[in-house]
């Protein structure tokens, strides 16, 4: 049994500019890639064979004992020379202290020193009617790990900020519409006044912020698309709700850096509906056990039939002891709500109350009946205004047949103030139809 009605809080982030001692460097930081110059020409031709003489005798020559010197101190002399010229393509990598996304667990509640530069200074995009999330509720067959990644990668963008205060950050996004919107994580733009998203082919895009939220640690972005190019590849998104214990997953994002971009891990769901208290917020998350490393921030979880199910948002660490496999991401279920509510007003609606405690597994009502059993009906929410019981079985809600309180959940997530909600249920052998009216608010 679980109480249907709960606070969903999320996470507070904040940005620090104090550097880290070395040894704390490639744990706690975030990586930052700056580009110099353009890649070189990917069309190289290989050198054509070298052809000898016909009838030449090669013979091998003596070489003095300085001939091995001469050799290294020549290889040393080349190896500085690529070194030099791979400068020019390949991004410097510096680290940034302010990606929380490796999250130091505390038994008990201490004080958190986070400081710095906080806010978005991107420049904003246009928000358009015509955008929604979509999150799909059924999904296709089971795929490959090699089928997940070359359908899922191309939709998935090394997130690359300039920060206001000096420095760059770099996280993973995830496109959502062919015409080059996506998500990250809001701490990744955090302090951000510009933005560039990176295709895994190598196609950079100035991007604009659209909107996001602090709490809920989820931005939306629009890449500057030239009207003369191929609309970019967008992934799908399915139902989280819809995951178990033990099913398979993967993530893609940039750990550490630019160097290892696209970098694809694979795990199962360690649990899902896991309450994270993270800088004295509390965030629903799905846990998995998939490589998840500071760089991951805003990039996909994905499940086994090639589905966005969640954007990894944090991993837990500890001073006191080794923690491994402690990797969470936000929901996708939950998302459909709060991302369409940013792409309409910009920011996030209240989300109406039903007033109602239910079974989290469906009770049968009778033969061949089954519903979620109520528990109890809290006075004067809409739940007790329109006539609903303790001891009712709700069958289905807004048209969503209840399987498990998650459908309750997702017909909640429609209902915004001054709408409606029918409910069928069953009481004492017969079917009843009720409406509940959410005030204004």
């Amino acid at each position: 049994m679980e109480e249907f009605e709960r606070e969903n809080n999320g996470m507070a982030e904040h940005t620090e500019q104090t550097p880290l001692p070395a040894s704390q460097s490639l744990y706690l930081l975030n990586p930052v890639p700056e580009y110099e110059n353009n890649p070189p020409h990917q069309g190289q031709t290989a050198r054509d064979p070298v052809r000898r003489r016909p009838g030449r005798r090669i013979q091998k020559k003596k070489h003095s004992r300085w001939y091995g010197v001469a050799a290294f101190l020549s290889g040393m002399a080349a190896a500085g020379l690529l070194a030099a010229a791979a400068r020019t393509w390949t991004p410097e990598i510096r680290w940034r202290p302010d990606d929380r996304f490796s999250w130091e667990y505390r038994s008990g509640d201490e004080d958190d020193d986070w400081s710095g530069t906080s806010g978005i200074f991107l420049p904003a995009a246009t928000r358009s009617d015509s955008v929604t999330f979509t999150v799909l509720a059924e999904h296709g067959e089971s795929r490959t790990a090699p089928e997940v990644y070359r359908q899922v990668n191309p939709s998935v963008v090394t997130v690359v900020v300039e920060l206001d205060g000096g420095g760059s950050a770099l996280g993973t996004g995830v496109i959502f519409t062919e015409d080059g919107y996506f998500l990250t994580n809001y701490h990744v733009i955090d302090g951000g006044r510009e933005c560039v998203a990176v295709l895994d082919n190598g196609r950079r895009y100035r991007s604009l912020y659209v909107a996001g939220d602090e709490g809920q640690d989820l931005a939306i972005l629009k890449m500057e698309l030239p009207e003369d190019e191929d609309p970019v590849p967008a992934a799908e998104f399915g139902n989280s709700d819809l995951l178990s214990v033990g099913d398979k997953v993967y993530a893609i994002g940039n750990p550490l850096g630019v160097e290892f971009r696209g970098t694809f891990t694979d795990g199962i769901v360690s649990a899902v509906d896991r309450d994270v208290a993270v800088e004295g917020r509390v965030m629903t998350l799905i846990q998995t056990n998939a490589a998840l490393n500071v760089g991951n921030s805003g990039g996909p979880l994905i499940n086994e039939y090639g589905q966005v199910v969640g954007i990894n948002v944090v991993k837990m660490s500890s001073s006191r002891s080794t923690v491994e496999g402690l990797g969470f991401a936000i929901p996708s279920a939950g998302m459909y709500r709060l991302v369409n509510d940013l792409l309409t007003y910009g920011e996030i609606q209240p989300e109406p109350l039903l007033g109602v405690v239910v079974y989290s597994e469906c009770q049968e009502a009778a033969d061949g009946v089954w519903g979620l059993y109520v528990e109890s009906v809290e006075p004067d929410y809409p739940a007790a205004k329109a006539g609903v019981l303790a001891g009712d079985y709700i069958l289905s809600a807004g048209g969503i047949p209840m399987t498990s309180s998650h459908d309750l959940l997702w017909a909640r997530r429609h209902c915004y103030s001054g709408g409606e909600l029918t409910l069928i249920l069953w009481r004492n052998g017969e079917q009843l139809e009720v409406t509940l009216r959410f005030p204004e608010e």
